[in-house]
């Protein structure tokens, strides 16, 4: 019996979703659900029904694990909650300090129905926050870094897109490369958000809009861009298209501590991601986690979980002896 998966929003990680359950064979998407008109769409899974997102609960039957693709800033912390009501979900909330509320709340409304609720879902917060949990609870004396880029945030530059007066952006997260030296090295600095990374964003104005205003939000976006230097580029549609089209990402976890007796031995542990496409990569980690999802489900299982509570076997299509057998 195959997953049946459902797509909340058609977007980059929507099809990045498509994508990846073509690799999975237990997986199948069975219906896509959009905010645009239905007859404008075209899946590339040529069996999937495409439905209005206002009427997905009258299609609950048909989807086992609904993956929920849509922006943090504004989409997620209230679909989550409503669609867990009526399916099994999977999200990638990624606003980190907001994810309690958000868990709290998702888990209300997955308790109440019976149904499970994966969040933040990704590779950060995803495989990220675990090997920061794995390395924290190796060398529990250490010291914890995360260094995220040089790459586009498709979160971040949902955020700006959302900013009244802007048709379009791209933003770019990068490490200050003195920093990830000095962490590599084992000097344990303390690093402040601001010296750690910075922000560089390209946005494209609708006509007339007042730049200096939209300058002004982006830099003072609270949990986005006012904890960091940022730079704001304005440039035309036809710049954007033609120079920031990919949307590469990746970055690294560190984590520096010592051993023995009198702490003599150092250690450093570096958990490091290149990504050729950062919605496409967030999508194939969502897909092993709507699988766990659905095997929780199966189990009558109910509630949120963040990916510390999903055991790593359930991630996988292989049974327990093959894991033994070919990973072990």
């Amino acid at each position: 019996m195959s997953i049946r998966i459902g797509i909340m929003g058609y977007g980059n990680l929507g099809r990045g979703v498509e994508c990846a359950v073509k690799h999975n064979p237990d997986m199948e998407v069975t219906a896509v659900f959009t905010r645009r008109d239905p007859q404008s769409l075209h899946p590339l899974t040529s069996t999937a029904a495409v439905y209005p997102a206002a009427e997905a609960a009258q299609h609950k039957d048909e989807v086992d694990v609904l993956i929920l693709c849509g922006g943090s800033a504004t989409d997620l912390p209230e679909q989550t909650p409503e669609y867990v009501k009526y399916f099994n979900v999977v999200d990638s909330f990624d606003t980190h300090k907001r994810i309690p509320e958000h868990f709290a709340n998702v888990n209300k409304a997955a308790e109440e129905t019976s149904h499970i609720g994966i969040i933040s879902v990704g590779w950060d917060p995803g495989m990220f926050s675990l090997n920061r949990m794995y390395a924290n609870a190796i060398l529990p004396g250490g010291h914890d870094y995360t260094f995220w880029g040089k790459g586009v945030s498709q979160g971040h530059s949902d955020a700006i897109r959302r900013i009244d007066g802007v048709k379009d952006a791209k933003q770019y997260t990068i490490p200050v490369p003195e920093a990830l030296e000095a962490v590599r090295s084992g000097k344990n600095p303390d690093l402040t958000t601001r010296e750690k990374h910075t922000r560089e964003c390209f946005v494209v104005c609708e006509e007339g809009a007042d730049q200096a205003r939209i300058e002004q939000e982006i830099k003072t976006m609270k949990n986005y861009f006012d904890e960091y230097d940022t730079t704001v580029h304005f440039i035309s549609q036809e710049e954007l298209d033609r120079d920031h089209s990919g949307i590469p990402h990746g970055g690294f976890v560190i984590r520096t501590g010592s051993t023995g007796w009198e702490d003599e031995n150092s250690h450093v542990i570096e958990y490091s991601l290149k990504l050729d496409s950062n919605p496409e990569f967030t999508s194939s980690v969502i897909c092993a986690y709507a699988r766990a999802a659905w095997k929780m489900a199966q189990e009558g299982q109910k509630g949120c979980r963040t990916v510390f509570d999903v055991p790593p076997a359930y991630l996988s299509a292989l049974s327990g002896e093959e894991l033994r057998r070919t990973l072990l």
